[in-house]
């Protein structure tokens, strides 16, 4: 598939000039010319890039930047800031952006900095920074041992974190009740498989919008469990 891009620019020409030429180089463009029509696709829809400018009417790009990363919502940004101006780019970087392009800028040196971004995105884990692991609306801090969903603390026991730390460390991959039992209780041989779901049932309930649907700790058919952080 192409990539997708989100492109918020409110400079209508150059809006038009980009969305051209990104579409010529393959790419799947989505255009708004505000910030909050911006915020919105960007929570909403699947994009490999944003393409931001910081002087947008409604929200700025500051702003939209600050809640995506708010949200976890960690799409590789690149922001197009004003020649010269320092303060922008360092404040840009600080809330999250990835990258900048000066305006005004040659489309040759965006696009590479667009495929830099692309190939480090597409070679290492989504959704994690550091120590902090995001999926749905719930948030990890692995380092500290800390979990919030829709913003409020959950409290999990230390064998259900250790869970969630295994499922996190193995995405998208069936894992049995015996090597969660291994991996997690350090057990060596099976002793009761009622003692994973037990744990895994009382994950999804702190966890899951619907613990009897549950989206992202989900049973494996005949294995065992998988977790799905973006289903």
């Amino acid at each position: 598939m192409n990539p997708r891009i989100l492109l918020i620019e409110d400079e209508s020409t150059l809006s038009l000039l980009l969305q051209e030429r990104l579409e010529r180089e393959g790419y799947s463009v989505t255009a708004c010319k505000d910030g909050e029509q911006g915020l919105a696709q960007a929570i909403t829809g699947t994009f490999n890039l944003v393409l931001l400018d910081i002087k947008l009417p409604g929200r700025n790009g500051f702003d939209v930047c600050r809640e995506l990363r708010r949200r976890c919502i960690n799409v590789p940004v690149l922001m197009l800031t004003a020649r010269g101006d320092l303060r922008d780019r360092v404040k840009g970087l600080k809330l999250g952006a990835d990258d900048y392009v000066a305006k005004p800028f040659e489309v040759a040196e965006l696009l590479a900095r667009m495929e830099a971004l692309l190939r480090r995105a597409n070679n290492s884990p989504p959704q994690l920074i550091d120590s902090v692991f995001c999926f749905g609306n719930v948030i990890v801090d692995l380092g500290k041992e800390e979990v919030l969903r829709d913003g409020s603390p959950v409290e999990l026991t230390a064998k259900e974190f250790g869970l969630l730390r295994y499922f996190i460390a193995n995405p998208d991959e069936r894992l049995s009740r015996q090597v969660l039992q291994e991996r997690v209780w350090g057990y060596k041989r099976v002793l009761n498989t009622r003692t994973v779901d037990l744990h895994v049932a009382q994950l999804r309930q702190k966890l899951e919008v619907n613990p009897k649907e549950p989206r992202h700790i989900v049973t494996a058919f005949r294995s065992g469990y998988k977790f799905v952080p973006f289903p």
